[in-house]
């Protein structure tokens, strides 16, 4: 938990563009997962051992908690490869790693290594949380609670005192936004029996958001299930009722999301910490919780919903297979130079046209994602209002740019 006494705010890294991203926008810690033994597997472009130090070295500089994920079924085979990982983490100064399978606990335990306990273990009661606080200071509670049960938890922990091995008492996470699976705190088999691909192994083949017709085998009449996609739901969305979310009790907030891009990360990052921080400053209002909305909307989502904080028995379903983003980014083109003395980028045009006043989006592994709307430019060493592919365009920039960086369009969808 922050210092400060707030809620944690953890963000999601499937790559170092979309950590800085979280680390720019004000989240108080990330979680990353390296190579295969973590549930987004095939979902991101997945750190690799030699990324930990980085990663705790960026993180510390703006006093931000790391996680590592290694929270999937683990095979015997798997057992080398877990000490190894968590060995590596420990070394780098990871501060804790999410873990649902007992040799994994264990080992992390056997070597003094913080662990926190993952939804994949369907925490849903305070002798479940006693148990697991013989081995974490950290318990991530069942996806389908109400936020009345999760209070029962929290206060049942400061009533009875339960403390984690560090001799705290133990913090309660519970998921804030992103994408949610049909399947119990996300153990879902329909992947593996249909692709050989197991969820459970983080390689899921995202079978609930697609479209399905209904067949009657008597008759071969077939139903084609209108308007909604009956196994995929919306997504979580908690920003509307944070004061409740707040007042349950929990101690972390995990935004779901390392298989979408820096851009995503950058404005749900900004807009849930906005109203974290305007929550404790008791400035948290409709109005506010209007405008942030509004910005969630505009990035990748499916529609949003409550889950089952609120009370609700049955899922809300997303009526499209793909975003309901109100915006989308194009590729412009990618970064050639830049001069620090004058603070001027220079970029390749190579696919969109872009023109003064155009919002625009620069991402990079090192420049996280940072948005702008193009004023003053020169095409060609040309002062210009538009510039085409094949251009070479420069810009002031209030931020370094490099080889590596890309340049979008931000457009209405």
């Amino acid at each position: 938990m922050t210092t400060s006494g707030r809620i944690e705010l953890m963000a999601p890294a499937g790559n170092f563009e979309s950590m800085q991203a979280a680390l720019d926008n004000g989240c108080d810690s990330i979680y990353f997962g390296v190579e295969q033994l973590n549930m987004r597997a095939r979902a991101t472009v997945n750190f690799v051992l030699d990324d930990l130090p980085e990663i705790a070295r960026r993180c510390n500089e703006k006093n931000v908690r790391t996680y590592l994920t290694l929270n999937t079924i683990i095979y015997d085979h798997d057992l080398s490869i877990v000490k190894t990982l968590l060995t590596k983490a420990k070394e780098a100064g990871i501060t804790a790693v999410i873990a649902s399978d007992q040799a994994v606990i264990m080992t992390a335990r056997t070597m003094g290594m913080e662990v926190h306990i993952s939804t994949q273990l369907n925490v849903t009661n305070i002798e479940t949380v006693k148990f697991y606080a013989m081995f974490a200071d950290t318990i991530v509670l069942s996806r389908e609670l109400s936020l009345r049960q999760v209070k029962k938890i929290t206060d049942d922990i400061e009533k009875e005192q339960i403390k984690g091995p560090s001799g705290n008492l133990v913090e309660i996470e519970i998921f804030g936004h992103g994408a949610l699976c049909m399947a119990v705190s996300g153990k879902c088999y329909l992947s593996l029996h249909s692709h050989n691909s197991s969820a459970n192994r983080g390689a899921c083949k995202q079978n609930c958001r697609k479209k399905y017709t209904v067949i009657d085998q008597e008759s071969g009449f077939e139903i084609e299930i209108d308007n909604e996609y009956m196994m995929s739901p919306k997504d979580l969305c908690t920003l509307d009722f944070l004061d409740q979310v707040i007042d349950s009790g929990i101690k972390v907030l995990k935004i779901e999301g390392r298989g979408r891009a820096a851009d995503y990360v950058a404005t749900v990052i900004k807009t849930y910490r906005e109203a974290i921080d305007s929550y404790y400053e008791g400035t948290f209002t409709k109005e506010k919780i209007n405008i942030w909305m509004e910005a969630l909307a505009t990035v990748y989502n499916r529609g949003f919903w409550s889950g089952y904080y609120l009370g609700q028995k049955l899922g809300e379903w997303s009526d499209n297979p793909g975003s309901n983003a109100t915006q989308k980014k194009v590729y412009v083109g990618k970064g050639m130079h830049y001069f620090p003395k004058s603070s001027i980028a220079e970029f390749k045009i190579e696919a969109y046209d872009i023109k003064k006043g155009d919002k625009i989006l620069i991402t990079g592994p090192s420049t996280g994602a940072q948005e702008l709307i193009l004023e003053d430019f020169f095409v060609n060493d040309v002062n210009s209002e538009k510039a085409t592919k094949g251009d070479s365009c420069t810009l002031k920039v209030p931020f370094r740019i490099r080889l590596s960086d890309k340049m979008y369009k931000i457009v209405e969808n």
